[in-house]
């Protein structure tokens, strides 16, 4: 499915997040995957050659490539979400290069929440520890199709595979209580790149791809769910002069499956049966659109949608309930108030929602169950019910990472408070 016919560009993009232990060596994993596939200018270059020689350092670190903040670069640890953006002949890719402490288990989460794949380092040197296990099950929570396995620093544990093996073995069995799904593992040492962009003459036993040959060769199209039909509808598109006096659009991404001309849909709330009249894009017609494009949908009868609504397979269609379960990831200094009212948006839908129960809270360090204490504060994550004011029609987080998110909003500051991910 590409070409002009679908609005697609040639080149897939891929989103992946960073994360680790305090010092891990993540910021100089990106550095060197961006210094190593001459994906920086030579002004940066230069900027960083500068930047590390005030430092004092006697050569170039890599990791300041990816150190956003100064206040990070002053500490030498990464402190909050770092964007990057670079392309390669087959792939272009988003980075978040997110922080490894609990205290910005927030942070984390954000970066991971629209990545294909999550990117966790282990120092070979101590295995796979607490936080790891933290990393691990923020990754299995939030569904992400695919968790890269980076052992860094295997040049100070003299390239050892026996070493390499005994930390996949932990991690493999971390990972089989979790759930998290496609794992792959990789031997690097960042700081001398082995096994970033070029193989390793110092690991010939390992013969698998590269770390940046693995995330080129990830099937990034494979993590769309094409199988349920699901629009948000954002904005209706009526007409604008006389010429086109006649035209009534729906516009929007497609949050999933496939919406095909000539199709039987429902439009909700309402639940008004129609089909899809025409599908257009960019001045075309398309004859079908997929994940995660962004089209005009015409409707054969003139029925009541407006923002907020979603078009939906007339079969297979979403659950909708007032009562919903949600995993939530707390952001925000101010705790969750029980039988508070929140602001609640959920695609192109808000609408406003009370708290009626805290049922569990995670350690997440070791994810157990946290009964005795259900109060929720900033980076903590809890199962929590709510009661919308309408009916939500949506799907369960696990099945559709679009439609069974959502955010929680604080009425009084409009500041997000909380990420969740519908049960």
């Amino acid at each position: 499915m590409s070409g002009k016919d679908n609005g697609y560009l040639d080149m897939e993009l891929l989103r992946f997040t960073t994360a680790g232990s305090v010092d891990d060596g993540k910021s100089t994993l990106i550095g060197r995957l961006l210094y190593d596939s001459k994906a920086i200018f030579e002004d940066q270059m230069e900027a960083l050659e500068q930047a590390s020689i005030s430092r004092g350092g006697e050569e170039v670190n890599l990791a300041l490539l990816t150190d956003g903040l100064r206040a990070e670069r002053e500490q030498g640890i990464t402190i909050d979400v770092a964007y990057r953006y670079f392309a390669t002949p087959k792939r272009k890719f988003i980075i978040a290069d997110t922080p490894g402490h609990i205290q910005y288990t927030r942070n984390m989460v954000t970066g991971a929440s629209t990545s294909n794949a999550a990117v966790i380092l282990i120092d070979a040197r101590n295995g796979v520890i607490e936080q790891t296990r933290r990393h691990a099950y923020i990754a299995a929570l939030l569904n992400i199709p695919h968790v890269l396995v980076c052992v860094n620093k295997m040049d100070l544990v003299d390239f050892s595979q026996e070493v390499f093996e005994r930390i996949k073995a932990d991690f493999i069995q971390v990972a089989g209580r979790l759930g998290n799904q496609d794992l792959h593992f990789l031997p690097i040492s960042a700081k001398l790149g082995d096994n970033v962009v070029d193989e390793s003459t110092n690991m010939t036993w390992y013969t698998g791809l590269t770390f940046l040959g693995l995330l080129e060769a990830l099937p990034v199209g494979e993590d769309w769910n094409l199988n349920d039909p699901r629009f948000p509808v954002q904005y209706v598109i009526r007409p604008i002069s006389d010429e086109y006096h006649d035209y009534r659009g729906y516009a929007g991404r497609v949050a999933s499956g496939v919406f095909r001309v000539g199709q039987e849909v429902v439009v909700l709330p309402g639940g008004q049966k129609t089909t899809v009249e025409a599908i257009d894009f960019a001045g075309e017609s398309l004859e079908y659109a997929f994940p995660p494009q962004s089209v005009t949908l015409r409707l054969t009868d003139e029925i009541d949608v407006s923002r907020g609504s979603m078009i939906v397979d007339a079969i297979n269609q979403p659950q909708q309930s007032q009562e919903i379960d949600l995993m939530v990831c707390w952001l925000s200094e101010k705790p969750l108030v029980l039988r508070g009212k929140y602001q609640l948006k959920h695609n192109s839908n808000e609408l406003r929602c009370i708290v009626t129960e805290v049922k569990y809270k995670v350690n997440i360090n070791t994810t157990e169950e946290i009964h005795d204490d259900l109060s929720v504060g900033l980076n903590e994550i809890a199962q929590i019910t709510i009661k919308t004011t309408k009916p939500l029609f949506f799907d369960p987080y696990k099945k559709n990472r679009d439609t069974g998110s959502l955010i929680l909003i604080d009425e009084a500051t409009n500041n997000v408070v909380g990420a969740g991910m519908i049960l």
